[in-house]
C-alpha cells in the first residue's frame, strides 16, 4: 500500500475511499488530450477498471498536447498506446482499449458495467449521446470541452441534469481544435479537474461535484462556474442515430455539400440546412427526418429550423472527422 499511502492520508478519502476507487469501472470516450492528464490520475490513483474508446491513431499533430504518446507512438491505435502506457504507470489498473468510434448503436454496451463515464472527446455529437445514454441508466458523466484557450468540465447525469439542461440550444459556433487550434497546457488543466471531479465522484467525496460547472480562461489565468443543480430538462431535442440504423423510409438529408463528400445514401437528398423552414422541404406524414453532416452541427441546424414547421421525429447522424484528430 505504499504506492498509495500519500493520497490514503487525505483525511477526505481515507482507506475506505480509496477502496471504492479500487473497485470501481469506468468509461473513458477519447484518448487525446483531456484523456492525457484523466487516465494519468485516475490510473495513479489506482482505479480498478477503465474501459478507453477512441477510433483513431496517433498521428504527428498530436504530439503537442496528447502528453501520454511518444514519436515512436505514431500510427499506432491511441486506445492501445494509452492503454499500454496507464499499465506501464500502474499494472494495478486495468485498461482495456477498444478501436472504434462511439455513436447511439454501441454507447449501451460500451457503458455497460461501469460507475462513471468521462467524456474526452472533441465531438459535441459524442458529448450528448453519453449524455442521454447516461441519463437514461442513472449513471454520472463528467464531460469536459477545450477549444483554443477556453474550456470547461462539468459532472452531469447521475441525480443532476444531463448536459441538455445545460446546453439545450446548440450555440451560435461551435469550434473544434481542428479549426481554431488548442493549446496544450490549457488541455491539461481542463483534463486535471475533470480528473478530479470524476475521482471525488468515484471516492464518494463531498460536497459532491454532480450539478457544477466549472470554467477556465487561459489568457487570464482565472477559473469561474456554477451551479446547475437545478436546471430543468427541455421538453424536446433532437436525438441522435446511429448511420447503420437509417432505412430507405425515412427522409433522408445529407447537408455535406457535393464536394465534401457523396450522399450517404443513394435516396438521400443533398440540402442546405438554410433550406428548411416556413415553406421548405419536409417529411411526408409518417416518416422520420433523418438530417446528416460531418459533426452532428449543420444536423441540428436544420432540426432547429424543420422543427418550427415539423411535429415529428427528428433525428441527427453524425458521420465523422476524416481528420480523426481528437482533442
Amino acid at each position: 500500500m505504499s504506492r498509495y499511502a500519500r493520497q490514503i492520508a487525505v483525511a477526505e478519502l481515507g482507506p475506505e475511499g480509496h477502496a471504492r476507487l479500487r473497485a470501481a469501472h469506468v468509461l473513458v470516450v477519447g484518448a487525446g488530450g483531456l484523456a492525457a492528464p484523466v487516465l494519468q490520475y485516475l490510473g495513479g490513483a489506482g482505479v480498478g477498471r477503465i474501459r478507453l474508446v477512441d477510433p483513431d491513431r496517433v498521428a504527428a499533430t498530436n504530439l503537442h498536447r496528447q502528453t501520454m504518446f511518444r514519436e515512436a507512438d505514431i500510427g499506432v491505435a491511441k486506445s492501445r498506446a494509452a492503454a499500454a502506457a496507464v499499465t506501464a504507470l500502474n499494472p494495478d489498473c486495468r485498461v482495456e482499449a477498444v478501436v472504434a468510434a462511439l455513436d447511439p448503436s454501441n454507447v449501451e454496451a460500451l457503458c455497460d458495467g461501469t460507475d462513471l463515464v468521462l467524456d474526452c472527446a472533441d465531438s459535441f455529437a459524442a458529448s450528448y449521446i453519453l449524455s442521454d445514454a447516461c441519463q437514461a441508466a442513472g449513471r454520472p458523466l463528467v464531460s469536459a470541452s477545450v477549444v483554443g484557450l477556453d474550456g470547461y468540465t462539468g459532472a452531469f447525469c447521475g441525480d443532476a441534469p444531463s448536459l441538455r439542461a445545460v446546453f439545450p440550444d446548440l450555440p451560435q459556433r461551435l469550434g473544434s481544435c481542428a479549426e481554431d487550434g488548442v493549446l496544450g497546457p490549457v488541455v491539461g488543466v481542463v483534463g486535471a479537474l475533470q480528473a478530479q471531479m470524476a475521482l471525488a465522484l468515484l471516492a464518494g467525496l463531498e460536497p459532491s461535484p454532480l450539478g457544477q460547472l466549472v470554467t477556465f480562461d487561459g489568457r487570464s489565468l482565472r477559473s469561474g462556474g456554477f451551479r446547475f443543480a437545478d436546471a430543468p430538462e427541455p421538453a424536446r431535442g433532437p436525438r441522435f442515430l446511429a448511420p447503420g440504423a437509417v432505412t430507405p423510409a425515412d427522409f433522408l438529408v445529407d447537408l455535406r455539400a457535393e464536394d465534401e463528400a457523396p450522399l450517404m445514401r443513394p435516396f438521400a437528398h443533398r440540402l442546405a440546412a438554410s433550406a428548411f423552414g416556413p415553406g421548405g422541404p419536409m417529411p411526408t406524414t409518417g416518416q422520420r427526418a433523418v438530417l446528416c453532416c460531418r459533426s452532428g452541427q449543420r444536423a441540428w441546424t436544420a432540426a432547429e429550423r424543420l422543427g418550427v414547421v415539423w411535429d415529428g421525429d427528428i433525428f441527427l447522424v453524425a458521420l465523422g472527422d476524416p481528420t480523426g484528430d481528437t482533442l
